[in-house]
């Protein structure tokens, strides 16, 4: 699948949004063991839109669910802002992804009996929280579903339906949005739009969104990438275009690292 570039700022000091330290994870024991993520230290800037690429197996969908709480580590730090995960038992953690985290997945996860409107709020009606109405109205905007907010996720295409799940991730202003696949299961022209989406939300309003894509031309979105190999991160590069990520994943593909 391939989607048309959109072009990234230049790189720029940023405060941290959430940060790994020595992050390691590890799966099964003995002989069936396998390390995820061996000491991974990574930073991830608010206000700024990261994509994580490497090989099947690299780890980076791995890092993203540990940096979410949606998994658990081995060993290391992972933190959102000054909240350390590990410390948190299972309500705080709940509180936490509900309050300070967006997720976008490459299933829509929208209810079908619910309006665009209806499951862009979700989450806020849960959590007993009133929308801030100027700034869900912003977000409708900016993801162009003003005229399909009364409409059922059935009425709607696959890349409406996947605007929608971006809103949703928008609507409670979080601290950080993590994306995995987005624009997995959308064609190249939808696919391009959700970037889009994505992006303008780093641009005009400052959110920060971390993304695991498998896409060259995706992740030239972005303003930065970050290139796992064998659970570690072997290479960053900033504003990333379609040829220069490309081109890492080929060395990735002839030698399984970077030289």
């Amino acid at each position: 699948m391939s989607f048309a570039a959109a072009p990234t700022p230049a790189r720029t000091t940023a405060a941290v949004a959430a940060r790994a330290t020595d992050l390691s994870k590890v799966y099964g024991r003995n002989e069936t063991r396998v390390v995820a993520l061996d000491s991974v230290s990574v930073e991830f800037g608010k206000g700024r839109f990261t994509a994580i690429m490497g090989p099947s197996g690299s780890g980076k969908s791995t890092l993203m669910h540990c940096m979410a709480g949606l998994d658990s580590v081995s060993s290391g730090s992972a933190r959102i802002g000054d909240a350390e995960l590990a410390s948190l038992n299972d309500k705080q953690l709940t509180r936490l992804r509900r309050d300070r985290i967006g997720f976008v997945f490459q299933a829509f996860n929208l209810l079908p009996t619910l309006t665009a409107e209806e499951n862009i709020t979700l989450p806020m009606d849960i959590a007993g929280r009133k929308p801030d109405r100027e700034w869900l109205h912003n977000v409708i905007e900016t993801v162009g579903l003003s005229g399909r907010l009364g409409h059922r996720p059935a009425q709607l295409s696959g890349g409406q339906q996947q605007r929608v799940a971006v809103a949703r991730a928008l609507a409670a202003r979080p601290e950080i949005i993590f994306a995995d696949e987005p624009t997995g299961n959308l064609d190249s022209r939808s696919g391009a739009e959700v970037l889009g989406f994505l992006r303008e939300s780093v641009r005009a309003m400052g959110q920060t969104v971390v993304m695991v894509t498998h896409d060259p031309v995706a992740a030239s979105y972005a303003d930065r990438v970050v290139f796992l190999a064998d659970g570690r991160i072997v290479e960053e590069l900033y504003e990333p275009t379609a040829d220069s990520v490309l081109d890492r994943m080929r060395m990735f593909d002839s030698k399984g690292r970077t030289s």
